[in-house]
């Protein structure tokens, strides 16, 4: 059987959306994506399929905070600070290195993301639709009703 996702449901639209500071900084803005519903119903039933295979196959660490559910920058902060304040209650030396991957997350390989589903053992139907879903995916940005290229 062959799986068919509607070009329609591929294309997004990105707004900016004001979130604090000076409307004239860019900075001060989030993109938001908005597709259609049935490309949405799509993304959430692939998205729990997925999350129900790492869970089950306990693929992602309790440590990981980021895109859980119920957990968050406040969650994982608070297991730092519980962490760290045990280590030195201990008497032992802690360093501390911060990274900022804010921009890591803004591209990414789709064959390394599907190569990375595989490996861990991800259902071949499943791939195949999630493949299908990023084959002609594409996204502009819109302001004021003011379209760019796709």
């Amino acid at each position: 059987m062959d799986i068919e996702v509607l070009v329609d449901w591929k294309l997004a639209n990105v707004t900016p959306i004001h979130k604090k500071g000076q409307k004239e900084d860019p900075g001060n803005y989030k993109p938001v994506s908005l597709t259609l519903v049935p490309g949405k119903v799509m993304e959430q039933i692939i998205l729990s399929a997925i999350m129900r295979h790492v869970q089950d196959n306990q693929v992602i660490r309790l440590s990981q905070h980021g895109f859980m559910k119920s957990r968050s920058c406040l969650t994982n902060l608070i297991s730092f600070y519980d962490k760290v304040t045990h280590l030195v209650d201990e008497g032992k030396a802690v360093d501390v290195v911060y990274l900022d991957f804010s921009k890591a997350f803004d591209t990414f390989s789709h064959s390394i993301l599907l190569e990375k589903l595989a490996s861990h053992g991800l259902d071949g139907h499943m791939l195949r639709w999630v493949k299908k879903c990023l084959d002609g995916w594409a996204q502009r940005v819109v302001v004021n009703g003011v379209k760019s290229n796709w």
